[in-house]
């Protein structure tokens, strides 16, 4: 079950309530003490973002343990475009205890990935390198995999 930080209801998809303040994305990252704090910002119609919340789905089962999942429209709950720069078509970021947790990804942009994954396993793997950093105190982990040739042809 996958919260939805939104006005469009998703309730016959995912089985949640959704919210749709700037204030309910805090909370639910004030919220998780123990759990990494995974949060997809995007637009609900778009492509990638579609891509990508059908491996979030898949996941969040597998993940609940150490990690939560929230899905953001950032046409629903502007508040954080600008501090975040959400300008891609979907964006991943990490939170544990209040803090963004930053992954080098090997493209130069530690703070997100803003691209959809496909690969479940890859998105899990990603998910616990970035727990077990953050449960360390580290704010910057370095991915599993290495992703600086992913837009080469």
């Amino acid at each position: 079950m996958i919260p939805i930080i939104t006005a469009i209801r998703y309730e016959t998809v995912h089985n949640i309530t959704p919210t749709a303040t700037g204030w309910a994305v805090d909370q639910a990252i004030l919220a998780e003490e123990e759990r990494l704090v995974v949060i997809r910002f995007g637009h609900d119609w778009d492509e990638t973002c579609m891509q990508m919340d059908e491996v979030l789905a898949s996941v969040a089962e597998t993940i609940k343990n150490f990690a939560v999942i929230y899905l953001v429209d950032i046409t629903e709950v502007p508040d954080f475009n600008t501090m975040y720069e959400l300008y891609d078509p979907s964006t991943v970021m990490f939170f544990f205890r209040n803090k963004h947790i930053m992954i080098d990804l090997g493209t130069g942009n530690n703070n997100k990935i803003n691209w959809a994954l496909k690969d479940k396993q890859e998105f899990i793997d990603i998910i616990e390198t970035v727990y077990r950093g953050a449960r360390k105190g580290r704010g910057l982990v370095i991915a599993p995999k290495d992703y600086s040739t992913k837009y080469r042809y």
